[in-house]
């Protein structure tokens, strides 16, 4: 009898993996902010790619501008499914206020943070550190360039693909990946993300 009252009375230890409000807020924060970005990142394409296009396939080189979402939003939150969340939401808000690739927009953030969340699953979502970032950003770009040649570029020869390929996965490193590591650290320590294992981690550096 005693065990069974002890048993009922025992606090219910949420699951490290469970989202709570301030996550859903958090993420929706990142990925609103991040497809107006997006779209922005889109009106400079054009004439920041004309110049890249001396090298068949390195316009991909800019592709990271679309990447950092998911692997943003999969850094501050750390659950399942943020990197998936903050980059289609991203993609939905850059459609919404107006692109030049329409729908298909929707269908390259799921991928490319699909990329990413692939990554930060591999770690069970424990390790946040800059070689995991990289390799988030990494993922995304694997996915930016496989999506691409696909819909954008099919038949191109094997030098666009390879170009295409290594330029959108070191894009993916070093903006997305690099660049969302350290963009972390410096909300962390303006105080932003205290609610956050990031944030609590920031601290602790100090």
């Amino acid at each position: 009898m005693s065990t069974s009252t002890e048993a009922a009375a025992a606090p219910v230890t949420a699951s490290p993996y469970a989202w709570r409000v301030i996550d859903i807020v958090i993420a929706s924060v990142i990925g609103v902010a991040s497809g107006v970005v997006f779209w922005a990142w889109g009106l400079a394409y054009n004439g920041l790619s004309a110049p890249l296009q001396i090298l068949p396939g390195f316009s991909s080189i800019l592709g990271g501008g679309w990447l950092f979402a998911g692997v943003l939003g999969g850094l501050v939150v750390r659950k399942p499914g943020a990197a998936i969340y903050t980059e289609l939401l991203a993609a939905v808000v850059s459609a919404l206020v107006g692109t030049q690739w329409g729908f298909l927009t929707l269908e390259s953030g799921l991928v490319q943070g699909l990329g990413a969340e692939i990554v930060l699953a591999i770690f069970l979502y424990r390790k946040f550190n800059l070689g995991v970032a990289a390799l988030a950003g990494a993922g995304a770009g694997v996915a930016l360039a496989i999506n691409d040649l696909i819909l954008w570029y099919p038949g191109v020869d094997l030098l666009f693909q390879s170009v295409y390929f290594v330029s959108a996965i070191v894009s993916g490193i070093v903006i997305a990946g690099i660049g969302s590591y350290y963009l972390v650290k410096a909300l962390a320590k303006t105080g932003a993300l205290q609610r956050f294992a990031a944030g609590q981690e920031a601290t602790k550096e100090v």
